[in-house]
């Protein structure tokens, strides 16, 4: 049996708890049988991939007021446990103090899924190839778990036991992460090596943080993530700039030192010597970007967010706890839309289910961007949000994007007007995209444009047409 064929793991309860109190009790009293529900970009492929089948009940924390803050004082920052991707990504503490992690973030999926992703998330599934792990190690960042019995404080480099393991306990929750600012005379960079622009998990990425005065490098913290089983530091690359200027000779010294800390992995993205080989030019462009100032030289001056930037993880709140075929209730292209669902049921699913077949599945995993919808006023993947989790909210599908048929979106009527419109099954996903990017810029340029529809793949042809309809709407000539 193929493994699209096989069903998924299935939760039996859903728990919103409103307080953080309420969440740990939730986790004292479920213990292992309970797994925590953020973003849910990584739990929920893991449990239609088998991966993750010891549990069956969510506790989405996602309701807790507080928990999604980015915060600095006295030289350190603290993160929340809700804190998004794009969140980061448009946060000035993290863009001017943390530029490591920020380009992490920005390397992450895509638009849609840096909007629902949490960093918290990104650093308990410890995946070696998790992009935000690696800055935060070069960052020396330390996490706070929170349990009934207290809280504990972990440095990050002594988080990870293996593949997908950590040294968290099952009655705990991540409840901050926090790490120095970067001073004044320390420089940060994060490199990565994928197989397309976006959507791609790292064959390779290194982030790294330089000290130097009067140009000796005086300290350095290099992290290597997808080249071994966890992430790992570069001792020798360290130490082989330590002591020297940043020039050609100590950079390529690092480079090679890199490559020998490594010890690289074969796996289905690459063979160990393509990954030595990638490491060794990932450090050489980082450390030679960071020797002509040009750290931030590809960071855009207004990343494209397709949502707010304080974040979108809440939801509407009307829920406290589902069960199989409870009823929930939400707000759908203006009117109220009630229908039983599952505790694991997602919203892409139950959508369809009320007659909304407009949002498309096109690979059920958050890499295609067809069932891309607006949730309480973010573009996000449905087929990576639970219907519980999105109860009580605000949702747009391709239904409700025109005010009529006979009233089209400037980008619908674009679409029309420039060929763009094609098969028609991943054409609602990219309406959706572009129709978000239009109401934050009304006049895009071209790159902004591709930013914005990176999420969303086209299988029927070249994407031409589609960038010139949605550039058309914003007013191009």
């Amino acid at each position: 049996m193929h493994e699209v064929q096989r069903a998924p793991h299935r939760a039996d309860r859903y728990e919103r708890p409103i307080d953080l109190a309420e969440a740990l009790e939730l986790l004292a009293e479920y213990g292992a049988d309970a797994r925590i529900l953020a973003g849910g970009t990584d739990l929920l492929l893991e449990m239609q991939r088998l991966v993750r089948t010891d549990f069956s009940v969510l506790v989405d924390i996602t309701g807790i007021a507080g928990l999604n803050t980015i915060t600095a004082a006295n030289g350190l920052i603290e993160i929340g446990p809700l804190v998004t991707h794009n969140q980061a990504v448009a946060s000035a503490i993290i863009t001017g103090a943390a530029l490591p992690l920020a380009q992490a973030c920005w390397e992450v999926g895509s638009p849609q899924l840096r909007n629902r992703a949490t960093i918290a998330g990104n650093v308990v599934t410890a995946s070696p190839a998790n992009d935000t792990i690696s800055a935060l190690w070069a960052l020396d960042a330390q996490i706070e778990l929170t349990s009934m019995r207290g809280a504990r404080t972990v440095p990050l480099r002594e988080f990870y036991t293996g593949v997908r393991r950590t040294v968290m306990e099952p009655d705990e929750l991540l409840t901050k992460i926090s790490f120095p600012a970067m001073r004044d005379d320390a420089t940060g960079i994060f490199v990565k090596l994928g197989l397309r622009r976006a959507q791609a998990i790292s064959v390779v990425h290194v982030a790294m943080v330089l000290t130097r005065v009067d140009d000796i490098v005086t300290d350095a913290a290099i992290a290597l993530g997808s080249v071994a089983l966890t992430i790992v530091s570069a001792p020798a690359a360290e130490a082989a700039l330590v002591g020297n200027r940043l020039d050609d000779t100590a950079i390529a010294a690092a480079a090679a030192a890199a490559v020998a800390t490594a010890s690289p992995i074969d796996d289905l993205r690459a063979t160990a010597a393509y990954r030595a080989e990638g490491v060794r030019i990932a450090v050489a462009r980082g450390l030679g970007a960071i020797a002509a100032g040009a750290e931030r030289s590809q960071w855009p001056d207004k990343p494209v967010l397709l949502g707010p930037q304080d974040g979108l993880l809440g939801g509407g709140g009307a829920i406290g706890a589902v069960g199989p075929n409870d009823t929930i209730a939400m707000r759908v292209n203006g009117a109220t839309v009630s229908g039983a669902t599952r505790p694991d049921e997602t919203l892409l699913d139950w959508l369809r289910v009320q007659g909304l077949t407009g949002t498309k599945e096109g690979c059920a995993e958050g890499e295609c961007g067809a069932c891309t919808v607006w949730l309480d006023g973010a573009a996000v993947m449905s087929c990576l949000v639970t219907a519980p989790a999105a109860a009580g909210s605000n949702v747009v599908t391709i239904e409700g994007l025109a005010a009529s048929p006979d009233d089209l979106h400037p980008v619908q009527q674009t679409f029309i007007d420039h060929g763009a419109v094609q098969c028609g099954f991943c054409i609602p996903g990219i309406l959706m995209a572009a129709g978000h990017l239009l109401e934050d810029n009304p006049s895009p340029t071209r790159d902004e444009v591709t930013r914005a529809l990176s999420g969303n793949l086209c299988r029927c042809t070249g994407y031409y047409k589609i960038i010139d309809a949605v550039m058309d709407a914003g007013g191009a000539t």
